[in-house]
This record gives C-alpha cells, structure tokens and sequence, in this order.
C-alpha cells in the first residue's frame, strides 16, 4: 500500500467480454453493439460496458442490480479475480490490471479482503483457526493471529465461539466468522458480494447494523454487492446501479429515491419507505435572511420519518432546521414531511430549495391531524 492516507478505488472505462475473442469486439462493443446482438451473432458475452466509478477513502459504494446485470462480475474486478477486457482498476493509485503475478498475490494478501455469500468458511478449522488464516498467509506469528482474531470474535460476537467448528453454527454465526476473518487482515479495503442475501432478514438486519457499527470507527472502503434495495439504501453512501453490464444511475441514496434516472429506476423506487431515506435538508424551505425561529429545531441530516415524530410529539406544525454548527439554514413544516413520503412531487421540492435557493412550493394537500399521518 502507498504511504500516507489511502486513495481510494477509481474504475475507468472498464469493459468485460467473455469469449474466445473478446478483444476484437470491444471497439463494436463501444461503438453501440448490444449485448443481445454480441451474442446472437458473435457467440460472446457482455459483461461489463464502460464502467466509471469513484470510490473515496472510508466510503461504503454499493453496487446493486438485479441477476444477471454484471454486479458480481464488477466487483471481481477489483482484486482480479476476473481479468478485464478493457479499462483499469487504480487501487491507491495503483492499476491492478497491469500487476505481474507476485505484486497481484501481494496485493490480495495486504490491500483487500473478501467477504462470500456462502460464508467459504473451511470446515475442518474451528471458528478460530477461520479466522486467523488470512494471517497465516500474511506470515503473520501465531501469538499475534490469534490476538487480532480474538479481538474482532468479541467485535462481532462470537466470542465464546472460539472452539466451535462451522457446522456448528448458524448461518449468521458463520456470516460473522467470515467478517472477523476478512477484518482480522486489517486491509484498506474490504470486498462483501451478496455477504448477507442468504440469510434470514432479522439476521440480516442484525448483520447491517454489525457492519455499520464497526465502520463508523474502522473507515474501510467498501464495496458492497446486493440485490436488495432497502439494503443498498441503508448501507450505501453511494449507490451504482447497474442493468445489462451498464451503470444505469450513481449517486447516493438520496439521489437514487428523488431524483430516478428512468422507469427501470424508478420501478426499484416506488416502494421504498421514502421516510427513512430522505432527510430533512432534501426538502426544506431555505432559511430567509434575518429571519429567526423560535421553538423547535431540527438537525439537516434528520430523516423524515424522525423529523416527523418529533414535530407530532411537540405538537408544532414547524421547525427549524439546522446545520451541524447549529446554524438555521432552513424550515419545515409537517405538510412538507408528510408530502415527501407521499408526494412524487418531492423531486422538485428538494432540487428547488437546494440550486436556485427560492422557497420551495408548499403541496396542495393538508394533513389536519399529524398523528393520523404519522406511520411508527
């Protein structure tokens, strides 16, 4: 790893086709051929087309998608488990598509780990000996393996579990082994595919927080895979969706839920609980120039769900929004809360009060009764 701070994960124009001759249809490919055409006509397959993303330092992107849309194939391309057709993977700067076999081994050992949909726990190693084998590769002594295994078993909860073999266990217990694992290596980034689609969603939930939790003090990029969006929506800073191969929309949750790029995105959308998505600086009114504001207030990072909750307990139709400084940099009403998790019409709300800075258009319904509204 380079020294200093670490510089994040850039993917440049990436494109990946499986088949014997992949390289002379990459300029066709990039010229409009479609992934139906390439293979009905050419017997290959489009995987990737095109790919650019940014991945910052400490940032969790999530990649999501639906079967099939090359989600899986996109992240094996960050350790090079899959060789690309075309672009580069600059890890820290680095672009991995151009290591020779002994900078590719060390890199996998140092700067990445991996978390598996099927756990890859091995079966004849007990819960410890799992843990502490990405150091055993690294060389690392035994005394010290077990030392940073047995710190991050208690982190995730399994300690008292030291003994215990795979089978032994359930499938969130195994999830959490092969998290302590891919910790235990202490790598600046961290690779889940799918890490939790096969468990049950309590247990899956429970795992969500797990991993929040211990990012909120570990800083690791990320990048998470899923087909789920409840789960990229809660986990992901940012947010790449993909279909066919290609990047539909980027950004963050936010983004995804009030702004969709087309009918594909907004089909992902139309369900989600768009109050604990949307936060309260998304659809504010701008805080007029020497205009105080007394009684309530309210943190600009507050979810709408909450924001609501509390204006129904105070019994106030509004409240001050404020930044973290405690600066009011805005207002709300409870019909402009209430709007946003019924109202399509919130897109405009949030994009008006946040580029031309005019107050945004208040919604034509009215909510007479706030604890009718408010949905626990």
């Amino acid at each position: 790893m380079a020294e200093g701070a670490f510089g994040g994960i850039k993917i440049r124009n990436l494109y990946k086709i499986f088949g014997s001759n992949a390289h002379t249809f990459v300029d066709a490919v990039r010229n409009g051929m479609s992934k139906t055409e390439l293979n009905e006509k050419h017997g290959h397959v489009l995987g990737l087309r095109n790919i650019n993303i940014d991945i910052p330092s400490g940032c969790i992107q999530v990649v999501m998608g639906l079967s099939g849309s090359g989600k899986s194939t996109l992240i094996r391309h960050i350790n090079r488990l899959i060789d690309p057709t075309a672009g580069e993977v600059l890890v820290d700067g680095v672009d991995v598509v151009k290591m020779n076999v002994q900078e590719l081994r060390n890199f996998r050992r140092h700067q990445t780990a991996m978390v598996f949909q099927k756990f890859a726990l091995l079966p004849h190693r007990n819960v410890l000996d799992n843990t502490v084998y990405g150091l055993e590769v690294q060389g690392i002594s035994r005394a010290r393996s077990v030392e940073v295994a047995m710190g991050w078993l208690e982190r995730v909860g399994l300690k008292g579990y030291e003994t215990r073999f795979p089978n032994q266990l359930s499938g969130g217990m195994q999830q959490r082994v092969g998290l302590a694992r891919a910790l235990s290596n202490d790598a600046p980034v961290l690779l889940m595919d799918e890490a939790y689609s096969a468990l049950d969603p309590l247990i899956r939930t429970d795992m969500q927080t797990v991993l929040l939790d211990i990012q909120k003090e570990i800083k690791k990029t990320i990048v998470f895979i899923t087909h789920d969006l409840d789960e990229a929506l809660r986990l992901g800073d940012q947010i790449a969706i993909l279909r066919d191969g290609e990047v539909i929309q980027q950004g963050t949750s936010q983004d995804i839920v009030l702004r969709p790029a087309d009918d594909y995105i907004a089909t992902f959308v139309k369900e989600v609980n768009r109050g604990r998505v949307i936060t309260v600086e998304a659809i504010m009114s701008p805080a007029r120039v020497g205009g105080g504001h007394h009684g309530q207030s309210i943190p600009a990072e507050t979810s709408v769900e909450e924001a609501m909750r509390k204006l129904s307990i105070s019994g106030e139709d509004d409240a001050a929004v404020t930044a973290a400084s405690g600066e009011v940099v805005g207002t709300v009403s409870f019909r402009q809360l209430a709007s946003a998790i019924v109202n399509a019409g919130v897109t405009d709300m949030g994009t008006k009060s946040r580029t031309d800075g005019t107050a945004a258009s208040r919604p034509e319904q009215t909510v007479h009764n706030p604890a009718d509204t408010f949905t626990a």
